[in-house]
């Protein structure tokens, strides 16, 4: 009796060694749902940061910047992780893997890329926090709602459709934007030049 108990004991100890072995734990799941973006400018200073954080249902960006002009400016995601300093092109246009049209004021629209505008303080810098459910760092499914919708007060900006959510970790990563002018959400060139860029990544091959 005394032989079964302590077999059946190893037994149970193996399983639960096993089981935590090919568990991975919260820590190590959320550094990889998060990374950071150093945002620099045309001289190559750094103008702060954005956090940018995959969640459940969407990706929230948190930016925290500074030493950029006052008022509004156009904020997108583009879709090559690249920020070749004067002019920043080099990051290509905005991410829009579904060919939509540009802005939340389209009928056809927007891009995935497209977000909210940040608004600068007279100090140069700005605050700012936009949840979007067209975005993810890597593939996401979602499963629909049958509606889209845009939240402005709250920087919401929902899909409302079933599929994969676009993915900005893709084979050449992307890249986050601050345009010198504010985005009329209907023009894409209203936004004007590109005054600071980081990279958010590209993914491992």
């Amino acid at each position: 009796m005394r032989s079964l108990v302590l077999s059946l004991s190893l037994s149970l100890l193996a399983s639960a060694t096993a089981v935590a072995q090919q568990t991975p734990s919260r820590s190590a799941n959320a550094a990889a749902q998060q990374v950071t973006v150093d945002m620099k400018n045309t001289q190559g200073q750094s103008v702060g940061t954005v956090e940018v954080r995959q969640l459940a249902n969407g990706t929230l960006f948190v930016a925290e910047l500074e030493n950029l002009p006052p008022g509004p400016h156009g904020f997108h995601i583009h879709e090559v992780g690249s920020c070749e300093a004067p002019d920043f092109k080099s990051a290509g246009g905005h991410f829009n893997p579904t060919g939509a049209a540009h802005g939340f004021d389209s009928a056809d629209g927007p891009h995935a890329g497209d977000l909210p505008n940040i608004h600068v303080a007279d100090d140069g810098t700005a605050t700012a926090e936009f949840f979007s459910t067209r975005l993810s760092l890597s593939a996401q499914q979602v499963a629909g709602s049958g509606s889209a919708a845009t939240g402005a007060g709250t920087g919401a900006a929902d899909a409302g459709q079933a599929g994969e959510r676009a993915a900005m970790l893709d084979s050449d990563g992307s890249a986050i934007i601050v345009h010198a002018e504010a985005d009329d959400h209907a023009d894409m060139d209203s936004a004007a030049a590109r005054i600071a860029c980081g990279v958010i990544g590209a993914r491992a091959r």
